[in-house]
Order: structure tokens, then C-alpha cells, then sequence
């Protein structure tokens, strides 16, 4: 990411590289057997800047998406894909930044920026994933507010957000058009969360369900304007998808360089595995692919630093991200042999882990109707 980063992103990285080496590697495991990172983590990583770091001071840390990418970029080489930080302050914070009133952006941001308040987004229910019109959670009218009834599921960072923007129906004639966003808290009258889901990866990011029972949504609680909820999402889903995008392949490199430095010790046949020519000619595969990759991925980051990025970039981007990493690891973890499907490690932690990246913010699927669209 050179070609397009500033001398103070690269500094603003090593800083990041510091803390995930103090506060987070030492525990990784600890919290992926807990199946929750604790959030003592979360004040840490505002104390330490790692929060918002997009959005200009009280709201965040007076960076660009540049500052976020470094941290999306050090936490996914470093095998941590568990760590919701990308959710909270890339995909959460920026709804409330530019869809939310000046009141609700002084509520909640600079909580968000210090990590005293954690973020989740909820738009996800048992019968609506990808096809947004089909959304159950229906918020009703009541004098100058709402009464939500509903339920989600598959909420990152559901167990211990505090704020939660939940997408809903307020006008179920309209479909699509006819969704809102509104702000949910922890300790509403009527809210509650189920406990957390058991996951085949990213063990240490709390998931969970959310209820809703006939909870009122006062009205400022409101983010922008009612039934432009699918617009919102919408404009917001080109840097969720580069954000993705950005994991799957710093996830990919940093097993490319594990993997190559655990086959020059591994030895089969007296032989090392590297000096094995179908060895070489895998791991050629996958550096080529992958530097291939990242200059695309320069592209579509100089762009979205810019106000470029569309929509059929950064499906393209996440598709191509995701689906390489899947293919990648799979053929590194088949060369570390047993070794490689043992829970101790990294490659097998990032292999399960990647799994869902093919998934959220767009199956591979939607992707590729979006850029078939184009044609």
C-alpha cells in the first residue's frame, strides 16, 4: 500500500503494530477460547487512537480512511480477523457521522472514539440477508416516536455493543424503500440479546441475536430521514466492502510469509518442504496472486481516499479479495499437512476465519450481480 499512503499513515501503522503486539497477541488465544474480547481492550485502543479513526476530532482521531486502513491492514496480517474494530468505527460510526444530527453525533461519537461505547450494526434477520426488501423489523408510528418489534441475527460485536443501528421497516408497502435507520441502546425497555453464537471461525468476535419487543425509539433516535434507510445503506456499502476487501488481503499476505517461513524448517523425507518443486510452484501461485491483488487494491484505496469509489469497484474488490484468500489458503494449509488442521496453528485459525469474509457485506454471489449489472 505504499504507492498510496503518506508518511504519517506509515507511522500511525507502526504505532498500531506496537499495540496489537502488547494488548492483543499475549491474549488472542485466551479470548478465542472465551469466545469474547474483553472490553477493557476497546478503552485501550481509543486511549491508543485505534478507534474513529476517520472522522475529525471529538468524534475520532482527525485521520482519513488512509489511518483506518493501517489498522484494518496490521490486526488481519497479525491473524487477529476476531477483533471488531473495522465493524465499530468503519461500518457503524460513519452512519452516525453522516446521516446523524449534530445532537446525535455529540451522544454518541466521542464515546465511540474512546472506546467507552462500542457499536454494532443490525441489519441482518433469520429470513432477510442480502435481499434488504425483505426486512421483518417493523417500527411503528407512536405520537413522535416508534414501537419496534423484530429480531436480528448474526450482530457482530452484539455482546458487548452498547449502540446498535438497527435497519428497519417503516413502511412495508414501500419494500425497500420503505426502510429506516434508528439508534437502539443497551437497557431499553424491551431489548434484549440472545447469547452468544457458536461460530466454525472468528471465535474471539462476539456475535449474537438481538430481540426486540415493543421497544420505544424516541425520536431523535431517528438517523436521518424516515424510508431513506436503504439509500444510507447503499452509499455506505462501497467502504464496507473495500474494508473487507483490505482484511482478506493483509490476512493473505501475512500467511504467505508464516507459511513460507514454517516449510523452510518443516522437513518431509529428509527434505525440506520448500525445496519440493510443487511447493514452490504453490506458494509462487500465491505471491503472484497476491501482489496482483494489492495493486488493484492501491487503486480502489486511492479512489475512496479521494471520493472516487463506486459501487461496482468495491464489489469487485471484495470479490476478488475474498475469493483469492479462500482459494490461497486453502492450498497453504494443505501444505503444512496435519500440521495444518491443528488448532495451535495460524494457518488453520486463518483459514476457518476467512470463511466468513465470502459471506458478509455481500455474498461472492450479490457481488457478482452487481458487476454483471454493469455490462
Amino acid at each position: 500500500m505504499n504507492a498510496v499512503l503518506r508518511e504519517d499513515h506509515l507511522q500511525f501503522r507502526a504505532q498500531v503494530e506496537r499495540f496489537i503486539a502488547s494488548e492483543i497477541l499475549p491474549h488472542y488465544e485466551a479470548w478465542e477460547r472465551e469466545g469474547l474480547t474483553p472490553k477493557e481492550l476497546w478503552r485501550k485502543a481509543g486511549e491508543s487512537g485505534l478507534l474513529n479513526c476517520a472522522l475529525p476530532e471529538p468524534y475520532g482521531q482527525g485521520g482519513d480512511f488512509g489511518h483506518a486502513a493501517m489498522v484494518i491492514d496490521a490486526l488481519a496480517r497479525a491473524n487477529c480477523l476476531g477483533i471488531g474494530f473495522s465493524i465499530h468505527s468503519d461500518m457503524v460510526s460513519p452512519y452516525l457521522w453522516h446521516f446523524g444530527s449534530e445532537a446525535q453525533k455529540q451522544r454518541w461519537l466521542p464515546d465511540m472514539a474512546s472506546g467507552t461505547l462500542i457499536g454494532a450494526i443490525a441489519m441482518t434477520e433469520p429470513g432477510a440477508g442480502s435481499d434488504l426488501k425483505a426486512v421483518r423489523t417493523r417500527a411503528v408510528r407512536d405520537g413522535d416516536g416508534y414501537i419496534l418489534n423484530g429480531q436480528k441475527t448474526f450482530i457482530t460485536n452484539g455482546v458487548n455493543a452498547g449502540l446498535f443501528v438497527v435497519l428497519v421497516s417503516t413502511n412495508p408497502d414501500l419494500g425497500a424503500r420503505g426502510l429506516s435507520l434508528v439508534v437502539v441502546e443497551e437497557g431499553m425497555a424491551g431489548f434484549s440479546k440472545g447469547p452468544p453464537l457458536r461460530k466454525i471461525g472468528q471465535h474471539c468476535q462476539d456475535t449474537c441475536e438481538l430481540f426486540f419487543e415493543d421497544v420505544h425509539i424516541p425520536a431523535d433516535h431517528l438517523l436521518g430521514e424516515e424510508n431513506a434507510g436503504f439509500q444510507y445503506v447503499m452509499q455506505e456499502l462501497a467502504q464496507e466492502r473495500l474494508a473487507i476487501a483490505l482484511r482478506a488481503a493483509a490476512s493473505l499476505e501475512g500467511m504467505i510469509v508464516a507459511s513460507a517461513e514454517y516449510l523452510r524448517t518443516r522437513k518431509v523425507f529428509g527434505r525440506r518442504v520448500l525445496d519440493y518443486q510443487n511447493t514452490r510452484f504453490k506458494l509462487a501461485n500465491a505471491l503472484a496472486q497476491s501482489e496482483m491483488l494489492r495493486a488493484f487494491l492501491d487503486k480502489c484505496l486511492a479512489q475512496h481516499l479521494e471520493g472516487r469509489l463506486d459501487a461496482s469497484l468495491a464489489a469487485m474488490a471484495k470479490l476478488n479479495a475474498t475469493e483469492m484468500q479462500g482459494q490461497i489458503l486453502d492450498d497453504l494449509l494443505q501444505l503444512h499437512g496435519g500440521y495444518g488442521y491443528m488448532a495451535e496453528y495460524g494457518i488453520g485459525r486463518a483459514w476457518a476465519d476467512a470463511r466468513a469474509l465470502r459471506i458478509f457485506g455481500g455474498t461472492s454471489e450479490i457481488l457478482r450481480d452487481i458487476i454483471g449489472k454493469t455490462f
